[in-house]
């Protein structure tokens, strides 16, 4: 099949085909870093990895990706160390990078900021989370996780469990798996529930849906995806004080479940996700992490456009 995509700005310009060559893709770029192969790939390619909010996984994960390709990165982390604290435009900001680099990744606060950012320029852009709008590359990296944790997705009953009003990781995975036979759990307090638009979005396709706020529904669910509540988010702190604690899974939760439930995270937790879950043999949180390295690296050789 032909893959067009250049940029990486959104989850809802992906087919579902797309995304069977972005797994297919995946699986032979883990096979070559397992022979030691990858590396050179992009060799003498240069990525501006600019992160305008706070970023831990993801900036490292990209900036490893390029790496471990052979290409080299320059950065800029944080609003204050930006010629934007001085009043530049993001988009004279992005002609800059332009002129420097082969192919951007871009955080930003504001929503629709990635899609601003990639009208400016002619090298190709990737959305590492605007806003709360969405994150595309984590939902591409969830989705390969759990195929490669479960070995498929058609027939498969999903809890989301946490912020789903803000967290734009949910709403990009969400916009992936609708192209699946997948059954939904929406676990969330009534106040972060997931925005009627992403609902909506999901008509017309095989995925289905119901809403709740029993933890314990992640007894019938294959994976358990768990969230955050994000206080940086709130416009009204009393507001995430009062909510923040409205579910944790641990152990005991999910050791009495009627299946193996895998319990995902895009991880930084706070307090939702006990640690005492790190040592089951399902708890697939730090190895999706390993899986975003992977999948970065294909991502980056096909905005580029360069073969492996």
């Amino acid at each position: 099949m032909a893959y067009e995509h250049k940029n990486i700005l959104d989850t809802d310009q992906f087919s579902k085909e797309d995304l069977d060559f972005l797994v297919e893709r995946t699986r032979e770029m883990e096979r070559l870093v397992e022979q030691n192969k990858a590396f050179g790939i992009l060799e003498g390619k240069l990525l501006a990895s600019l992160f305008f909010e706070a970023s831990t996984r993801t900036r490292l994960s990209f900036e490893a990706a390029m790496e471990r390709l052979g290409g080299r990165v320059i950065s800029s982390v944080g609003f204050q160390f930006s010629s934007i604290s001085k009043g530049e435009t993001l988009y004279d900001t992005m002609k800059m990078v332009e002129a420097y680099a082969d192919i951007a990744v871009i955080r930003h606060p504001v929503e629709g900021s990635s899609r601003i950012a990639a009208g400016a320029v002619k090298i190709p852009v990737i959305n590492a989370g605007d806003g709360a709008g969405q994150h595309p590359t984590q939902a591409l990296l969830d989705l390969y996780t759990i195929i490669s944790e479960k070995g498929k997705l058609d027939g498969l009953t999903l809890a989301f469990i946490g912020d789903l009003k803000y967290g734009r990781t949910i709403h990009s995975l969400i916009n992936l798996l609708r192209h699946y036979k997948v059954h939904l759990y929406l676990i969330s307090p009534p106040e972060l529930s997931l925005p009627e638009s992403y609902k909506k979005g999901l008509a017309g396709f095989p995925i289905t849906f119901e809403e709740s706020d029993d933890i314990k529904k992640v007894w019938e669910c294959d994976i358990a995806y768990v969230t955050r509540i994000q206080e940086e988010r709130f416009p009204d702190h009393r507001e995430y004080e009062r909510l923040k604690e409205s579910f944790k899974l641990n152990k005991e939760l999910i050791l009495a479940s009627k299946k193996e439930t895998t319990v995902l995270h895009p991880l930084p937790r706070v307090n939702e996700l006990s640690t005492d879950v790190d040592d089951l043999p399902n708890a697939a949180y730090f190895r999706q992490a390993k899986y975003g390295v992977v999948s970065r690296m294909t991502l980056l050789c096909l905005s580029l456009g360069v073969r492996f």
